[in-house]
């Protein structure tokens, strides 16, 4: 693959805007679709998205919890949504979270980011918690692969800030001290060293409702990162405040929203991810 993830992303975002919908078929929104809280609903629900995302948004992302919970029927219908967003030109993020050690985390890289796998997506998301260290052969493996992935650094849930903003203080923080969350972003940075084009292929998530400052993510720790969003629409944040939410690096930001896009039923889905993406396309951007 002679483009980067980084340079696919840079392409999808200044074509369709910062907006990326979310592909969360959980029970209530399954039932007011009118489907079965089953895999073959799952699989309908997704591939319903992605019709309407085609052509109005560069990237999906497909909450994975959804079709895990229907076991290996959900994972074939999980799958089948893949390979059609990624048939229909729009970039994947496959929301996994997945993190762990040695050949555990290989087998994670390879079912994610491996090209032909079954599960083959374009990004996927990673938990750094067992050491932002862990992830070093899956983000080389997702480089060599021109695959990205964002790993989890300033979370909008509020149980998360006292271990997220946490202070190191060992010989390795920048400064007199560093916050738990700008050492993973530090860390993770590293593997886009030498990335052609002005964005890398290894990100951070970084909610929208969060204080960045209390995190120690100004824009200097997140320069050159793709950024995912999560936590506009529903959560709370709204795409005229993407510029003054994430200044110079907003360019950089895909803006995750799901229960404000999905809610409206699938008859109307097309027109509401056109009218959601048009609001960010009018977005200062940092």
């Amino acid at each position: 693959m002679s483009e980067t993830f980084g340079q696919r992303l840079s392409a999808a975002l200044s074509a369709h805007g910062a907006l990326c919908v979310g592909i969360d078929p959980h029970a209530a929104l399954l039932s007011a679709w009118g489907l079965d809280a089953t895999a073959d609903g799952a699989r309908d629900f997704g591939l319903r998205v992605v019709e309407a995302a085609r052509g109005r948004v560069g990237v999906v992302k497909p909450q994975v919890a959804f079709y895990e919970r229907y076991g290996s029927r959900g994972f074939a219908a999980l799958e089948d949504v893949m390979a059609a967003a990624r048939d229909a030109g729009l970039l994947v993020i496959a929301d996994a979270k997945r993190g762990d050690i040695g050949t555990t985390m290989e087998g994670y890289a390879h079912a994610w980011l491996e090209p032909g796998s079954p599960l083959e997506a374009d990004a996927v998301t990673l938990s750094p918690y067992m050491g932002a260290d862990s992830l070093r052969d899956t983000l080389s493996l997702a480089i060599r692969h021109g695959k990205g992935a964002f790993v989890l650094t300033a979370t909008s849930n509020p149980e998360a800030r006292a271990l997220q903003s946490a202070i190191v203080d060992d010989a390795l923080a920048v400064g007199d001290h560093e916050h738990v969350a700008a050492r993973v972003a530090h860390d993770v940075n590293e593997a886009n060293i030498g990335a052609p084009g002005a964005l890398g292929s290894i990100g951070v998530v970084v909610g929208a409702t969060v204080d960045r400052a209390a995190f120690g993510l100004g824009d200097v720790a997140l320069a050159g990162m793709p950024i995912l969003a999560p936590g506009f629409g529903a959560q709370g944040a709204e795409p005229a405040d993407l510029g003054r939410l994430f200044g110079y690096v907003a360019s950089a930001v895909v803006a995750n929203e799901s229960r404000s896009v999905l809610a409206v039923g699938p008859d109307r889905l097309g027109a509401r991810i056109e009218q959601r993406a048009a609001l960010y396309q009018g977005v200062s951007r940092g």
